[in-house]
């Protein structure tokens, strides 16, 4: 099972989407509040290139984007095998 981790804000609808389809998709992930612990901002905003927008998601390490890159990547059906890598 991968590593994912969103940086998140309790309010935000599109982390709430995005984290709907993880949950969706059977996977767990870790939740970084960002609106709770906001010293985490700058830890989201170095790791994402400059995107201070939340979500942002991380699979691996590797970034992913915001929620509508993660819906886009579960339309083009590239998502499934980022969640279950082949072992």
């Amino acid at each position: 099972m991968p590593r994912i981790e969103i940086y998140a804000t309790a309010t935000c609808p599109y982390c709430n989407a995005a984290k709907a389809l993880l949950t969706k998709k059977g996977v767990s992930f870790e939740n970084i509040d960002v609106g709770a612990q906001p010293e985490l901002r700058a830890e989201m905003t170095q790791r994402a290139g400059g995107r201070r927008t939340v979500p942002q998601i991380f699979i691996d390490g590797k970034h992913i984007g915001g929620s509508d890159d993660l819906h886009a990547l579960d339309r083009d059906g590239k998502l499934d095998p980022l969640l279950n890598p082949p072992t």
